[in-house]
């Protein structure tokens, strides 16, 4: 528990130190008010960079397909404009960053031209295939997945006795309640084993990422879990396998509900059939508006230091900040454990025979 606050009081730390130089930079450079939603958006959202501090940033690739052909180049060549400003040209083609966005200008364009909406007139967006900070975040957390899960492996392999040893040990115990806890309650002694590898990689997934999320001066940390295309895929897939799984009795419980009188199948069935796709909205929405809103809470609170600009208030904020991180620490694995649970329900659903 110690060691939770610790961790909690160490990101609070960097969180205000780079909320203030974020602050700063913009009450010095635009004389604005201080805007929450925008260091709250910026904080959250996807971006084709990782923002270190000031003007110090990652770049990644911008990989594009146009019509003529494929193009790619360092989102540095944009020098941390997102406002469209600055015009990136390549193979003939001018490229703008606009909120994140990457556009393409038409050929006589020499500046983005907007609607009373703020939306361009000028320019379109080309198929963007880039690699975004939430996208490298997500290939890192694979990697970083193969080398525990290998070397986890590996350790199994050496031991004379049976026993893990290193990160084995950890690994063990988290393997097991998933399969005693989760798999075989939900699918049964004999139909749980092939569904172990899915649900112990989308658990460990899931978990991983959203602890990456937690490390806000970490270089690559990101959102991932906050961003609802990420959470929809894993959706679509807990989805598809159940579809896959699914034997008589699930399509006959849904299409013609057994025992009963007609007139309540006629009705029950399109109800089942709009459950059948809530099931996997529902896994989609929980993930992403959990993750979420504890970033957003978070951010919040450190943001009443320089609403307020009270040491007071920053003291409080600050406290608060560190409580709510302590249940972060809780939530991230939670919500992992949430997402693999339901999963393996509705494969338990879907597996499920005739009584």
């Amino acid at each position: 528990m110690r060691i939770n606050i610790f961790k909690s009081l160490l990101v609070s730390f960097f969180l205000l130190i780079s909320f203030f130089g974020y602050a700063s930079e913009n009450e010095n450079k635009e004389g604005e008010p201080f805007d929450t939603k925008e260091l709250i958006f910026h904080h959250i959202k996807d971006s084709h960079g990782f923002h270190v501090a000031g003007d110090i940033s990652i770049p990644l690739p911008v990989i594009l397909w146009t019509d003529n052909g494929l193009i790619t180049f360092m989102s540095s060549e944009f020098h941390h404009d997102i406002e469209g400003k600055t015009i990136v040209e390549k193979k003939g083609l001018k490229f703008v960053n606009l909120h994140e966005k990457i556009y393409q200008l038409n050929a006589d364009a020499k500046a983005v031209s907007f609607d009373a909406e703020h939306h361009p007139l000028n320019a379109i967006r080309p198929f963007d295939i880039s690699i975004t900070k939430n996208v490298f975040s997500m290939f890192l957390s694979m990697m970083v997945m193969l080398l525990i899960f290998l070397t986890a492996a590996k350790s199994y392999r050496k031991s004379t006795n049976g026993m893990p040893s290193g990160i084995g040990k950890f690994l063990e115990p988290i393997i097991l309640f998933i399969r005693d806890e989760v798999a075989i309650p939900n699918i049964g002694e004999k139909k749980h084993h092939k569904y172990m590898p899915y649900l112990l990689t989308i658990f460990f997934f899931i978990w991983l990422n959203n602890i990456f999320g937690l490390i806000p001066f970490f270089p690559f940390s990101s959102n991932l879990s906050g961003n609802i295309a990420f959470t929809f895929t894993l959706a679509a897939i807990t989805f598809i396998v159940t579809l896959l799984s699914s034997k008589k009795y699930y399509w006959k419980h849904i299409l013609w509900m057994p025992g009963l009188p007609v007139p309540m199948k006629l009705f029950l069935a399109p109800i089942e059939i709009i459950g059948m796709f809530v099931k996997p909205i529902a896994l989609m929405i929980r993930l992403f508006a959990n993750i979420t809103a504890g970033h957003v809470i978070i951010l919040s609170l450190i943001s009443l230091v320089f609403i307020f600009q009270s040491a007071v208030v920053g003291i409080g904020s600050v406290l608060f900040a560190v409580f709510i991180s302590v249940i972060e620490v809780l939530v991230v694995a939670i919500q992992a454990y949430i997402f693999t649970l339901l999963s393996a329900l509705y494969f338990g659903q879907a597996l499920e025979e005739e009584h």
